[in-house]
């Protein structure tokens, strides 16, 4: 928490707000930090456990914003593997999801940890197969501890960087990079982010999230999505990125999502929305939905490319994976490993 407003953040607010008020209630928001209401996601049927905040109208049904005071994590049925406890910024980056087409086969989540956008995902669009991937090795345990406890099913987790997945091209029809960011907006969540607005920091951020975003496109399939989303401010890591790659890829276009047209960024003419801590619903999120206009073959999932790749963790019925082995030899190749 921070005393008084850096120098760069009274930058970064000149930048994203003409209006002063604006300005001094967004500043005001990441100063003097208030609690936001608890948020679960139903990832089997609802219980009236809590007490509830009226819904937004574009809030999914299978999304609840507690009142203040309720705790969801202390609850035995979070433990069994009833909801999943996520900020409501979460939920609205996630909502780029409400304008995909389905039926979705396989989802990728790119950068999948601790897993609330892949059970998001996995909730509302129902998908043949959802494949969470995390590179970073430490965090691996609470994504697979995430979807085990909710049931998330059928998953295969990996973690590889995303330069180590051309071998799966082409193969989902959704996939997720929530992009590693500088973080601006834990501070709304009275957390410290030294250096989040130094243009050095922005900067190695933006490159990474180029990075990722362009290994990412090379999986998407033949009219298949991509999403986009940060937790972040500033506009070299959201909507700088997102003109970027549809200059470097222009197969893709970006699609308007009508849930969230009263959020859309004042600082590009992109369909991309966002998500500020003065408007009380939560710390802040930027999200933007792509869609790959190329025609031409789905690439199938293949399980000894997926063996090659190293799978971490699998639940459910590997059936719906193409595969020239046989039942037997798929089964025993992905017993579940709890070795890490």
């Amino acid at each position: 928490m921070m005393d008084k407003p850096s120098n760069l953040l009274l930058k970064l607010s000149r930048r994203l707000f003409d209006d002063t008020t604006e300005q001094e209630k967004f500043i005001d928001a990441l100063i003097h930090p208030e609690p936001f209401y608890p948020c679960i996601l139903w990832c089997r049927e609802k219980r009236s456990l809590f007490k509830i905040e009226p819904p937004l109208s574009w809030q999914p049904y299978f999304v609840d914003r507690l009142s203040f005071g309720e705790k969801p994590g202390q609850h035995p049925l979070h433990n069994e593997g009833y909801y999943y406890c996520l900020d409501f910024s979460s939920v609205f980056a996630a909502m780029s999801l409400s304008a995909v087409r389905s039926p979705i086969h396989t989802i990728f989540d790119m950068c999948a940890a601790p897993g609330g956008k892949s059970i998001f995902a996995w909730k509302a669009l129902q998908p043949q197969l959802l494949v969470c991937n995390e590179a970073i090795g430490k965090r691996v345990g609470m994504l697979i501890s995430n979807l085990k406890r909710c049931r998330i099913s059928p998953t295969i987790v990996l973690s590889k960087d995303s330069s180590e997945l051309n071998q799966i091209s082409s193969s989902s029809q959704l996939v997720i990079v929530d992009a590693p960011c500088s973080g601006q907006s834990l501070l709304a969540k009275g957390g410290k982010v030294p250096g989040c607005f130094h243009p050095t920091t922005i900067n190695k951020n933006a490159n990474r999230q180029k990075r990722i975003i362009t290994n990412s496109a090379q999986l998407v399939a033949p009219k298949g999505y991509l999403t986009y989303m940060t937790c972040t401010y500033s506009i070299e890591e959201n909507e700088q990125v997102c003109e970027w790659f549809l200059n470097k890829f222009p197969q893709f276009q970006a699609v308007e999502v009508p849930e969230l047209v009263e959020y859309q960024s004042h600082h590009s003419s992109i369909p991309c929305y966002r998500l500020f801590p003065q408007s009380k619903l939560g710390a802040g999120a930027f999200t933007v939905l792509f869609q790959n206009t190329e025609m031409g073959e789905i690439e199938n999932l293949d399980v000894e490319v997926l063996q090659r790749v190293g799978i971490r963790y699998q639940l459910g019925d590997m059936n719906l994976i193409t595969t020239k082995d046989t039942k037997e030899e798929v089964l025993e190749s992905l017993l579940v490993r709890d070795d890490f």
